[in-house]
């Protein structure tokens, strides 16, 4: 299958243009992406064959002068209000895994308005005491493995991790990564908890959460913890599954999600 298009989105106040992954037809969904950098996976084609799908780079990855002026998570939440603008989405389905599942919630709870329905896929942004938000970032890369997938050895997940064959290519995955989780890192680290949980009421849009049973950076009983702050939520857990369980059950949380967007 060809690459999604690739669409540079101006922005007002001096930010750098935002490098955004577009493909599909029918009504508009963003996909905000985790700490480790923008993506096209096979699960967004599968949401695409139904949608128009977005999928923006977050600020700082690219142009890291952009982190200058963004201080906190306010200044992020405009900053994607921006973009939806720039984009002219009005009104947008949500998809955020991880990092991007802690925006979208965010936005959901800022702007209310903007959000016709939520997905969040193993989302960042609570915190229990009883059972801790692993680390992601200062941890070995095997460790981060760990950490992301239930089964490291399958098919699916070991062609998420192949580097590229070229020695230029190479080291432009590796720089792409260490650059996207500095820049997560800005607002999350080093315990990725902000104040959602007191915002979270706001949240008007019907909601699916969607978690690997086996997830062992954010715990699957943070699924309910979100579940419990939003008026209209469901949960889905999905086993045999880590923290992408988009990449290990595919198949099955692509129809998943597909179901939910298409239900009145």
């Amino acid at each position: 299958m060809s690459a999604p298009a690739s669409q540079s989105v101006s922005l007002p106040g001096g930010f750098a243009p935002n490098t955004t992954l577009v493909r599909g037809e029918g009504s508009p969904v963003v996909f905000l992406h985790g700490p480790f950098g923008q993506e096209w996976s096979d699960f967004l084609n599968d949401v695409a064959a139904r949608h128009t799908v977005f999928a923006p780079a977050h600020p700082g990855a690219v142009e890291p002068n952009d982190l200058h002026q963004l201080d906190n998570l306010w200044d992020l939440m405009l900053y994607y209000d921006d973009v939806l603008a720039a984009l002219g989405l009005d009104q947008v389905d949500l998809i955020g895994h991880s990092f991007g599942g802690m925006v979208a919630a965010e936005l959901a709870a800022s702007f209310p308005q903007r959000v016709g329905k939520l997905v969040l896929i193993d989302a960042l942004g609570l915190w229990r005491d009883d059972a801790p938000v692993s680390d992601h970032v200062m941890v070995a890369p095997e460790t981060q493995v760990e950490l992301l997938y239930h089964d490291p050895n399958t098919p699916e997940v070991a062609a998420r991790l192949r580097l590229p064959e070229d020695p230029d290519e190479k080291v432009d995955a590796l720089v792409h990564s260490v650059s996207a989780v500095a820049s997560t890192s800005h607002f999350i680290w080093p315990i990725p908890e902000r104040g959602l949980a007191k915002r979270l009421r706001r949240v008007k849009a019907k909601t699916l959460i969607v978690w690997g049973k086996q997830d062992r950076l954010v715990p699957v009983v943070y699924a309910d913890e979100f579940a419990s702050r939003i008026a209209d939520a469901r949960v889905q857990l999905i086993d045999n599954a880590g923290h992408v369980p988009y990449v290990e059950q595919q198949t099955q949380v692509s129809q998943l999600v597909n179901d939910f967007l298409a239900t009145g």
